[in-house]
C-alpha cells in the first residue's frame, strides 16, 4: 500500500493538504507579520478553499489532473505574487504527470523538480533568497534521491528536508518580495512561503501515513 496512489487518492491527499493549510492560516499570518503584510495565511486559506471546492466537484483519471486543478484554483483566487508562484508549483509540477495513473516517489520527485524549476524561473530567484524556493529546493533534492523508495518512506524525509529549509531561512537576509526592503531586519524570521511549502508536504506525508495504517 505504501508504494503508489491512484488518481482518486491523490485527490483525497490534496483535500487533506487544503484542510491543513486552512488550519495553519494564523501561523502563516504570524510568520508573514514579522517580515511582510501579515496576510499570507489568509491568501493561502482562500486559495486552498477554492481548490477544495474544485476538487470535490469532480473525479480524475490521471494523477496530474487534480494537481493541475489545485494550481488553477490558486491562480484564480489567491492574487499577488504568491498566487502566481504557488500556482506555478502545481500547474508546472503536474505537466509531467498528465498521463500517469499512479503517484509514487518517482512522480513526487518529478512534481517537485519541475514545480521548483518553474517557481525559480517565474520568481527570478534561487536558493538563499529567503523565499519558498529555500524549502522547495531541498525537498526536491531529497525526493530525487528517494525516488526508488516506497512513497510512505520517502515523504517523511522530503517533508523533513523542507522543514530544514524553513529553519535555514531564519539566517537569511531577504533578497526578494516585500521582505527585501527590510534588509538585515529580516534576519531571525522564517519565510512564510517556505513555511507554507513545509505545511503542504507534511500534510501529504500525513495522508499517506494514515492510508498505510488503514
Amino acid at each position: 500500500m505504501g508504494g503508489t496512489l491512484t488518481a482518486h487518492e491523490v485527490k483525497a491527499m490534496l483535500l487533506h493538504v487544503a484542510s491543513r493549510v486552512a488550519d495553519s492560516a494564523e501561523v502563516l499570518n504570524d510568520a508573514d507579520r514579522a517580515i511582510g503584510d501579515g496576510d499570507h495565511g489568509l491568501a493561502m486559506r482562500r486559495g486552498f478553499e477554492t481548490a477544495r471546492q474544485e476538487l470535490e466537484s469532480r473525479e480524475y483519471d490521471t494523477v496530474g489532473a487534480p494537481v493541475s486543478e489545485v494550481g488553477r484554483a490558486l491562480l484564480l483566487s489567491m492574487g499577488g505574487a504568491s498566487g502566481i508562484l504557488f500556482s506555478s508549483l502545481f500547474v508546472e509540477g503536474a505537466r509531467g504527470l498528465s498521463a500517469e495513473r499512479c503517484f509514487g516517489s518517482a512522480e513526487l520527485a518529478r512534481f517537485l523538480t519541475d514545480g521548483t524549476g518553474a517557481v525559480e524561473q517565474r520568481g527570478k530567484t534561487g536558493p538563499g533568497g529567503k523565499t519558498m524556493v529555500d524549502a522547495l529546493v531541498p525537498a526536491a533534492r531529497a525526493a530525487a534521491e528517494l525516488r526508488a523508495e516506497p512513497l510512505d518512506n520517502a515523504l517523511p524525509r522530503v517533508a523533513d528536508a523542507a522543514r530544514a529549509g524553513v529553519e535555514a531561512t531564519k539566517d537569511m537576509v531577504a533578497l526578494a518580495g516585500k521582505a527585501k526592503s527590510l534588509g538585515e531586519r529580516s534576519l531571525g524570521f522564517a519565510d512564510p512561503g517556505a513555511l507554507s511549502v513545509q505545511v503542504m508536504l507534511r500534510a501529504m506525508d500525513e495522508y499517506v501515513a494514515a492510508r498505510q495504517r488503514a
